[in-house]
């Protein structure tokens, strides 16, 4: 239950070294996109690769080549996506979503707020992270690509810093 064998230990130990190695050897040669948190799919993949790896760890009948041919697959997946989706605007507009208006000007975006299914507590709440104590100080709040909430600060500059906002 505590301890199976020193096999065990070694294999894993081995194993584990020489699966980083080769994981961060693949990641280096994909570059920097790879593990990003641009969409869905970037998300998907990092977190396949984190499983991937335990199960190369934990699993005696996952042979390293095996894992490493997982990490390969889905790394080479995700360039293609990435690669497809830089060049080809239908495809990037298959797979990644528009940011999204919740809060403009001092009023809530109902319309949006119920079809991205954010709460207004959650909207409060990323103010607040953001340092603001008041809505009256927010230009904007944008649900991001990635999920996450972005809070626009009102400014005295008239630049339109929501160009590329869906609203």
């Amino acid at each position: 239950m505590f301890f199976n064998s020193w096999d065990n230990i070694w294999r894993t130990l081995i194993v584990g070294v020489l699966a980083y190695a080769a994981l961060i050897l693949l990641l280096r040669i994909s570059g920097k996109r790879t593990l990003s948190k641009m969409n869905a799919f970037d998300l998907i993949v990092t977190v396949a690769l984190g499983s991937t790896l335990a199960t190369i760890l934990l699993n005696k009948k996952v042979a390293l080549a095996e894992g490493v041919t997982a990490f390969f697959v889905l790394i080479a997946l995700q360039y293609a996506v990435a690669w497809s989706s830089v060049r080809f605007d239908s495809f990037k507009r298959l797979i990644k979503s528009d940011p999204k208006l919740l809060f403009y000007q001092g009023r809530y975006l109902k319309e949006n707020i119920v079809k991205e299914r954010v709460l207004e507590v959650e909207i409060l709440q990323a103010a607040r992270s953001s340092g603001i104590d008041s809505m009256d100080q927010v230009e904007a709040v944008v649900l991001e690509t990635d999920g996450s909430i972005s809070v626009i600060k009102k400014s005295d500059s008239e630049t339109n810093t929501l160009a590329s906002v869906d609203k």
